[in-house]
């Protein structure tokens, strides 16, 4: 018998503006957790912390060491070996540990968060034991490889995508752009969940003058981006702001191309990693947020600046897309222009009266999507894969 069987047809379904009528058993596998901070290891903390109040049960399955509880909820570690090059980041790839560690959970549903390697062996598992099984697609690595001049993988990386996800119940992808991706490479059963945001810890409220007189002694424009600093976020592209009278360009994150970056672009302002208050004083401290990479699915980051009160400049490709609404919130730069970047950004140091009505735009472009709000919809995608509805996913409007 396989777990989901002792459940009855009859169950009541969860709905997504009241919440689900029954405690459900989550297991979440995730690639990485806890002690890194990632995207990745963001989202999960999310799901367990939602859930858990929503009074859901859950564990999380992650290679070790680390924390062996999180949130009142038990984290198991499986045997990991380093990845070479990446001090910290650890990868499982047992097979056997995990399998018995999903049967010890009892799940009602796998959440797999942006399965590769350990998600892969936790969906083959999934299917064998007949629970059923979402997966979060969160990372286009196809689209990183470009980025480390690695192209010639970019086809065999979409067949591996593909491979991956087919053998999940439902793919839940973060934007319009990543479901349209997936759908195109032959990966079914595909819907858009898109990210939550703290509208408590991101706001304008958090505004510090004092702050922005450091950055700015003499009243300049203070253009900010927040990420990590690596080859796929393509942060040189702020070297070209540099130029622009006027301005002070700020960087918050780290990462391999740190030193590199600060060599190239000396009169930038780089703080380093930042959380907590800090991390929402210096969004909501920004004039203008820019983000340079192309190759997201979502971006989180530009989320919380809009959140923050601060109007955004990405560009047209990928997750931005759903967010950043040109002309109301922000404007999309085109990543084939040369120019279009740093045009869209003297135009809106030049007008203030353009970037103050941007700005007066922001807050409420994501009001709807507080964290609760986000997770009762995944929820409501739960209770349909354990109840066994059947919803044509390729034909939702997303």
């Amino acid at each position: 018998m396989s777990i989901t069987d002792k459940h009855s047809a009859g169950a009541a379904s969860a709905t997504r503006s009241g919440g689900s009528q029954r405690k459900l058993r989550i297991t979440i596998v995730a690639e990485t957790f806890l002690p890194n901070i990632n995207g990745v290891t963001n989202s999960v903390l999310r799901v367990v912390e939602n859930m858990t109040q929503f009074g859901h049960e859950v564990t999380v399955i992650a290679p070790g060491p680390g924390v062996d509880v999180y949130n009142n909820s038990p984290v198991i570690r499986l045997s990991s070996f380093g990845l070479p090059g990446y001090a910290g980041i650890r990868l499982s790839r047992s097979a056997g540990e995990l399998k018995q560690a999903i049967i010890a959970s009892q799940p009602d549903v796998l959440h797999v968060a942006a399965p590769a390697i350990l998600g892969r062996i936790a969906l083959k598992l999934a299917a064998e034991l007949g629970i059923p099984a979402v997966a979060i697609y969160q990372t286009d690595i196809a689209g990183f490889a470009s980025r480390y001049f690695l192209s010639v993988l970019k086809k065999p990386l979409w067949s591996y995508v593909r491979s991956v996800h087919s053998r999940a119940s439902l793919t839940l992808a973060p934007s319009t752009a990543a479901t349209w991706d997936l759908r195109e490479r032959g990966v079914r059963n595909v819907a858009r969940w898109m990210r939550g945001v703290d509208l408590e810890r991101f706001s304008p409220k958090h505004r510090k003058e004092d702050l922005r007189k450091d950055w700015a002694p003499n009243g300049e424009i203070i253009i900010g981006y927040v990420g990590r600093l690596a080859r796929e976020k393509q942060v040189e592209r702020l070297q070209e702001l540099l130029e622009i009278p006027g301005v002070r360009v700020v960087v918050v994150g780290d990462g391999p191309l740190k030193k590199k970056l600060e060599k190239s672009m000396p009169s930038a302002r780089f703080v380093g990693f930042q959380s907590g208050n800090a991390l929402s004083q210096m969004y909501a401290s920004f004039d203008l947020f820019v983000h340079t990479g192309v190759d997201e699915t979502f971006c989180q980051s530009v989320q919380e600046a809009l959140a923050s009160g601060v109007p955004v400049i990405a560009p047209a490709a990928g997750g931005p897309l759903d967010l950043v609404l040109h002309g109301f919130n922000g404007y999309l730069w085109n990543p084939s222009s040369p120019v279009s970047l740093k045009g869209a950004v003297v135009e809106l140091v030049r007008h203030q009266v353009k970037r103050e009505r941007l700005a007066s735009n922001t807050r409420s472009s994501i009001e709807s999507r507080p964290w609760v709000s986000v997770m009762r919809e995944l929820e409501g995608h739960y209770c349909s894969l354990i109840d066994g509805l059947e919803f044509a996913y390729m034909e939702m409007s997303v």
